[in-house]
C-alpha cells in the first residue's frame, strides 16, 4: 500500500467556470452541524475554497485564509471552505474536519461535500482551489491565494486580498487575471 506522501499528487487547478459564471448552488453541512446554502450568503464578495484536512498545501495556507477572513466584516467578505475529498481517505471525513477546524481556529464555515458533486460543479481539482465571486455571485477570479506556491514558501504578494478589496471597492474590472491556477494536492475522488 502506498503512503499518503507517495500518492500526494501535486495538481494545478483547471478552469471549468469562467469569469462571469454564476456560482453553482449547494446545500452542505458544516462542522458546526448547520446547513449552508449559497442563497444564505449575503456578503459583497464570497470566496469558496476547496480545502481538506491532510494536504500540506492547505495546511501551509490555512492561516492565510483565517487572516484574510479576519480583515473584513462578514457583510463585505465571506469565506466558505468545502472539503470534497473521499471521506474514507486517511485523515479526511467529518470528524477529522471538526478537529481540523478547531486546530486551525477556522473563522469561516467548513462544509463537507460527501458526494463530491459540488467540487464537480465548480470544476475543483486540487486543494486549495479558490473561487472568488462578487455580490451577484458571479465568478471574478479563480486562482492563487498568494504567491507562495510551495508549502514552505513565504507569501510576498497577497493576490486574493488585493482582489477582494477590488471587488468590495467596485473595481472588479481591475482584477488583472481572472484565472491564475492554484497548486495543491489532487482532490481524492471516490472510485
Amino acid at each position: 500500500m502506498l503512503s499518503n506522501k507517495e500518492i500526494m499528487v501535486k495538481t494545478q487547478s483547471a478552469q471549468k467556470l469562467v469569469s462571469g459564471s454564476p456560482a453553482p448552488n449547494f446545500s452542505l453541512r458544516g462542522v458546526d452541524d448547520k446547513i449552508y446554502s449559497l442563497k444564505d450568503i449575503k456578503s459583497k464578495s464570497l470566496l469558496i475554497v476547496f480545502i481538506c484536512n491532510h494536504c500540506p498545501y492547505v495546511k501551509a495556507r490555512i492561516s492565510d485564509l483565517v487572516s484574510l477572513q479576519s480583515k473584513f466584516d462578514n457583510s463585505d467578505f465571506q469565506i466558505i471552505g468545502i472539503n470534497s475529498n473521499d471521506p474514507n481517505y486517511e485523515g479526511e471525513g467529518f470528524d477529522n474536519m471538526v478537529k481540523f477546524a478547531k486546530e486551525y481556529s477556522l473563522n469561516f464555515p467548513y462544509l463537507i461535500d460527501e458526494t463530491q458533486s459540488v467540487a464537480k460543479d465548480y470544476g475543483a481539482v486540487c486543494t486549495p482551489d479558490p473561487f472568488l465571486f462578487d455580490e451577484s455571485k458571479n465568478l471574478v477570479y479563480h486562482g492563487k491565494i498568494n504567491d507562495a506556491l510551495e508549502p514552505n514558501a513565504v507569501p510576498t504578494i497577497n493576490i486574493m486580498e488585493e482582489n477582494v478589496r477590488k471587488v468590495i471597492g467596485g473595481k472588479k474590472n481591475e482584477i488583472q487575471k481572472d484565472f491564475d491556477p492554484s497548486i495543491g494536492c489532487s482532490i481524492k475522488w471516490i472510485n
